[in-house]
C-alpha cells in the first residue's frame, strides 16, 4: 500500500465520516449498522452508504451474531459488520538494545506471529538498521507461509526524539547518525509503508489498546528500560508535541551540571535511573566480573543491595529518590487521573515501591482530592511490537479509506 495513495489537503467530511465507522466496528468487534449511526452521531442512511463502500473495498464484511442466528419468531435479525482480517496484513517492529522484536497481526488486530532478532551492534548505522528489519521481516513472514511483499504497513518504534508526522529522527541511542530521514529510507526499502514513532508512544497506544488504560481517556506512561521515557494521551490521542519533542521525561533535569546522559547533556533524569546510569555506578564503585553481560551485572548490583551491601544500597535508593522527584513533577504539570509503570525493567521493584510512590505523593502539589492512581504493568519487547502494529494498523487504514475517496 503505496504512501503517495494520500490526497493532499485536509480530509472532507466523507472521509472523516469512513474513520470514524471503521473506528467502531474495530473496536466493537462486532456490530450492527444502527449501533454504528447510534455510536458516531452519523445518520443511519449515510452509515449505510459508507458500510456498502467498505464492504465492497473488501476492508469490513457482514456477519450475523450468534445470539440472533439463534433466536427465532421475533423477525429479520440485524446484520452486524466486522473488519475483515484478511484484508491487510500488518507488521510492527521494537528496536532495543540488541534486539528487534516483531510481530505480525490481521486487519482486525489478531496475533498471526512473534519474532525476535539479535542485532549486531547496540548501536548500528541507518543502512545497517533497515538491512536487519527486512531480514526479520523476511523471517517472520516465512513462520506464516508469506512474504515481506504481503505486508501493507509496517510500524516501527525507537528510543530516542522522533518526529512521528515526518518519519524523521533527530536522535536515538540505537542509530550511529543524527537526523535521518528514516522513514522515507525504509520506504525506498520495503514494499510497503511505513510508520515510525518513538517508542514510549508506541507502549502509550498498547496499553490503550490491549492494557492497563483501556477505556481511560487520559492517562500517561513511564517506561523504565536501557532509557526512561513517557507517552502521554490526552482525550484518547497520544501527544507528541510540535516537533516530536514532547513527553521526554528521561531528559527532564533532575540535578544542574549533574551525572553526563548519553543525550549529551548532564543531569538528565535518565542518568540517574536507567539501565546504563545504575551499571556506570555499580561498576564504579563494586566489584564486577569483567566478562559478565549486563543484564547478569544489573542483576549482581539488585542480588547486592537486597543482600545489605552499602554501597549497592546507596546507587537504588538515589535512583528510587529521583524517579520519585520526577514523578511529582509530572503530576504536578498534568495532573492526570491514571500513571502506568511499564516495560520489563517493572520486574525491579526499587522503581516502584511503597517509599517512592509515597515520596512522590508528598512532593506534588497538596489537594483535598485523590493523587493519581499508579499502576504497574510487566511486560516485554513483544508488548511494544503490538504497540507499534496498532500504531502501523491505524495508519494502514487511513490510507485504505483515503483511496476510497480517490476512487469515489
Amino acid at each position: 500500500m503505496a504512501r503517495q495513495d494520500k490526497p493532499a489537503g485536509t480530509p472532507d467530511q466523507r472521509e472523516v465520516n469512513r474513520q470514524q465507522v471503521v473506528a467502531v466496528i474495530r473496536g466493537a468487534g462486532q456490530i450492527a449498522r444502527i449501533d454504528i449511526a447510534r455510536e458516531t452521531g452519523v445518520s443511519p442512511a449515510t452509515v449505510t452508504a459508507i458500510t456498502s463502500e467498505l464492504i465492497s473495498a473488501g476492508l469490513v464484511e457482514e456477519v450475523a451474531p450468534e445470539e440472533d442466528r439463534e433466536t427465532s419468531g421475533r423477525g429479520r435479525p440485524r446484520v452486524a459488520l466486522r473488519v475483515r482480517g484478511a484484508a491487510h496484513l500488518v507488521a510492527g517492529v521494537k528496536v532495543s538494545f540488541r534486539t528487534l522484536s516483531l510481530v505480525l497481526i490481521d486487519f482486525d488486530g489478531t496475533t498471526l506471529a512473534e519474532h525476535e532478532a539479535t542485532l549486531s551492534e547496540p548501536q548500528v548505522s541507518p543502512d545497517a538498521l533497515i538491512a536487519e528489519i527486512r531480514s526479520a521481516l523476511d523471517e517472520i513472514t516465512a513462520k506464516i507461509g508469506r512474504t515481506t511483499a504481503d505486508i501493507s504497513g509496517l510500524g516501527v518504534g525507537l528510543p530516542g526524539t522522533i518526529d512521528a508526522l515526518e518519519g524523521f529522527v533527530h536522535w536515538s541511542p540505537s542509530i550511529t547518525e543524527r537526523n535521518i530521514c528514516l522513514r522515507d529510507r525504509l520506504e525506498k526499502a520495503l514494499p510497503m509503508a511505513v510508520f515510525l514513532d518513538n517508542d514510549a508512544n508506541l507502549v502509550a497506544k498498547a496499553e490503550q489498546l490491549f492494557g492497563e488504560a483501556r477505556g481511560v481517556s487520559d492517562f500517561i506512561v513511564i517506561t523504565i528500560e536501557q532509557g526512561v521515557g513517557m507517552g502521554i494521551v490526552i482525550d484518547g490521542k497520544v501527544y507528541r508535541g510540535t516537533r516530536g519533542c514532547g513527553a521526554e521525561f528521561g531528559h527532564t533535569k533532575v540535578h544542574l551540571d549533574g551525572a553526563l546522559c548519553r543525550c549529551g547533556q548532564r543531569g538528565c533524569l535518565e542518568a540517574y535511573v536507567s539501565d546504563y546510569a545504575l551499571l556506570r555506578e555499580a561498576d564504579v564503585s563494586l566489584p564486577s566480573n569483567a566478562n559478565a553481560s549486563r543484564s547478569e551485572r544489573l542483576e549482581a548490583l539488585f542480588v547486592a543491595a537486597r543482600e545489605g551491601n552499602h554501597t549497592a544500597h546507596t546507587i537504588l535508593n538515589r535512583a528510587s529518590r529521583m524517579f520519585a522527584l520526577g514523578l511529582a513533577n509530572i503530576v504536578n504539570i498534568f495532573d492526570p487521573k491514571l500513571i502506568i509503570l511499564s516495560g520489563e525493567r517493572m520486574s525491579r521493584d526499587f522503581l516502584y515501591s511503597d517509599e517512592v510512590i509515597a515520596a512522590m505523593r508528598d512532593e506534588v502539589v497538596q489537594v483535598d482530592a485523590p493523587p493519581p492512581e499508579v499502576r504497574i504493568h510487566k511486560w516485554g519487547d513483544s508488548m511494544w511490537a503490538k504497540g507499534a502494529a496498532a500504531y502501523a494498523m491505524e495508519g494502514v487504514t487511513a490510507l485504505a479509506v483515503r483511496r476510497l475517496a480517490i476512487h469515489a
